[in-house]
């Protein structure tokens, strides 16, 4: 926790203030003092610092405006999740007490008064359940009322309604349904205050692709039209790598529909980067080589699929809540997936934080003797690069009893889910592939089923409201009962190599099959069977309670540079 993050709250809930949303859920069964600091203890403090002092001025100068409109994210996103933060905070803030200081540092850790470790569950009196719409449908609406309304729309109307970057509200005279109301609109005063940042630092740099991003981000916050900055942001070229704007809709957990504001400004590591970036002239081959029919195949990956290695300097919004992005795949918007591929961002000194606090410690317990040796950062890493190429890959645009529609739109709810667990499965496939053709080194083969391994127990302690989490669970059941994975009777797990390679292969196919023909049905029902903690996993993961979840960022180098 940090007065930085406060003061930018602070200000932003102060010029731009939201709805008051309150209940009356009692004191009781709340967690006190000594509870709270066990829960913020599954988040391991480390400091995330850069090395910028190779950057010119006017980059350097550019660098503080996009640190400024990142931050701006933050009381964005507290918004977006729930209508009653903002006031909420204010409260936290003004109690001084041990449990009020608590509650602020553990809700600022969660973005909200629930704890996404524990299901959701509050740990603030006075707040209602966890709304699964989050702030983007009214409180009073129901998800079969919205459904009801969108499908009595014209194709044209409905697709704006549905659409990303729309929030729906009741209408102002008190009519039935509902008004879709741009983002633009929704957050202006915000949005206005982040895109003149943005132009600012557009005019302080004097990389092209930057300035190019920067300047049509801004005019995106205006317009409510992403399409262009989104291209500019896939042809971003630059020492410095910035990620502003409403992305991610794992928030929207009725449909994921609606994206989340969030911000990661970063530097390019060129070394790690001009090593990776080989691999985008490999994706076609992996995607040819996919064991599924050739009809869930894409002919033509889309041209650009650049591939970057960075340094975090700082993450905000829906990007810094609860377990800490590791690496991301943007766009969401599939036209811009179908004509240019995605890009994918390895944020490399995250991932070390959480190799070196977290995976290490974790396969001590979790695995046997002889798997704890084969864990290392380079499979880690691998492993997380190409869950992120993963994403591009597979169906996305299908096609259903004579229409055309997307993955995305058929699996509804649970598209996040099961996406995450088709770029986890196939990752791991695609790893094997090109170690096999040649173009990884052999050594990988030896490290990276053994560190994946290591590295689900990490992902389901997420718990299963999460996505990865629940789309690890799939994974880890399905291939104990293939006999890829083994629970040996001392309670480690261990990889059977011999049974690995076919087992990862076979959910993949599944997987991607299931995607390729938009079978919601078999999808839930793959989620209902597959997704749930075993009691063999549950007795390695009372063994980990020691050991922390995930890291709590303090963001030093971003600190340094607004203190100048």
């Amino acid at each position: 926790m940090t007065k930085l993050l406060i003061t930018f709250l602070l200000l932003v809930v102060a010029l731009f203030p939201g709805a008051a949303v309150r209940s009356s859920s009692p004191e009781a069964n709340m967690p006190g003092v000594a509870e709270l600091q066990k829960m913020k203890a599954r988040f391991a403090p480390v400091e995330i610092t850069v090395d910028i002092s190779k950057l010119p001025a006017g980059e350097k100068g550019a660098l503080i405006k996009m640190v400024k409109a990142a931050y701006i994210m933050d009381a964005l996103f507290l918004r977006q999740a729930w209508a009653g933060n903002e006031d909420l905070l204010l409260q936290l803030l003004k109690n001084k007490s041990a449990l009020g200081q608590a509650r602020l540092h553990y809700f600022l850790i969660n973005k909200g008064p629930w704890s996404a470790l524990d299901s959701n569950k509050s740990f603030i009196p006075g707040v209602p359940d966890k709304p699964e719409g989050a702030n983007f449908y009214p409180s009073d609406a129901t998800k079969q009322e919205v459904e009801d309304w969108l499908k009595s729309l014209p194709d044209s109307e409905r697709n704006r309604a549905a659409g990303f970057f729309t929030t729906l509200r009741r209408p102002e005279s008190g009519g039935k349904g509902f008004v879709a109301v741009p983002y633009s609109l929704e957050y202006q005063g915000e949005l206005e205050l982040a895109a003149g940042l943005l132009r600012e630092a557009a005019s302080l740099t004097a990389q092209p692709s930057l300035k190019a991003y920067l300047s049509s981000r801004a005019q995106a916050f205006s317009s409510n039209d992403y399409y262009d900055s989104d291209v500019a942001w896939m042809e971003l070229n630059a020492t410095i790598e910035p990620t502003i704007g409403p992305y991610e809709v794992y928030a929207d957990e009725w449909f994921n529909a609606k994206a989340a504001f969030e911000g990661f400004i970063t530097i390019r590591d060129e070394a790690e980067t001009a090593k990776l970036e080989k691999l985008s002239s490999e994706l076609q081959d992996v995607e040819d080589h996919l064991p599924v029919d050739s009809a869930y195949r894409n002919p033509k990956l889309g041209g650009l699929a650049p591939i970057r290695v960075v340094n975090e300097i700082l993450a905000a919004g829906d990007a810094n809540h609860g377990v800490q992005t590791a690496a991301f795949n943007l766009p969401n918007d599939d036209r811009i997936v179908k004509e240019k591929g995605a890009k994918r961002v390895m944020l490399k000194n995250v991932q070390e934080a959480k190799f070196r606090l977290v995976l290490m410690p974790l396969s001590r317990i979790a695995l046997s003797a002889a798997d704890q040796k084969r864990v290392s950062f380079d499979a880690f890493f691998s492993h997380i690069m190409m869950h992120e190429l993963m994403h591009g890959l597979g169906p996305h645009e299908i096609h259903i009893g004579g229409r055309t529609s997307t993955v995305r739109q058929e699996l509804k709810e649970i598209y996040s889910t099961i996406e995450e667990a088709k770029a986890d499965i196939s990752g791991l496939f695609a790893l094997r592939y090109l170690v096999d053709k040649g173009v990884i080194d052999k050594n990988l083969e030896q490290t990276m089923y053994d560190t994946f391994l290591a590295s689900a127990f990490r992902s389901i302690r997420f718990g299963l409201t999460e996505a990865h989490a629940r789309g690890i669970a799939i994974q880890i059941n399905y291939l104990l009962d293939y006999g890829a994975f083994i629970a040996k009777p001392d309670g480690t797990f261990a990889v059977n190599h011999s049974k690995v390679k076919e087992g990862v292969a076979a959910l993949t196919t599944e997987i991607v099959t299931l995607e390729g023909q938009g079978n919601h049905e078999k999808a839930k029902e793959l989620i209902g069977r597959l997704s749930v903690v075993r009691p063999e996993i549950q007795r390695v993961l009372d063994r980990l309670k020691n050991i922390p979840i995930d890291i709590e960022p303090r963001f030093a180098t971003a600190e340094r540079l607004l203190a100048e």
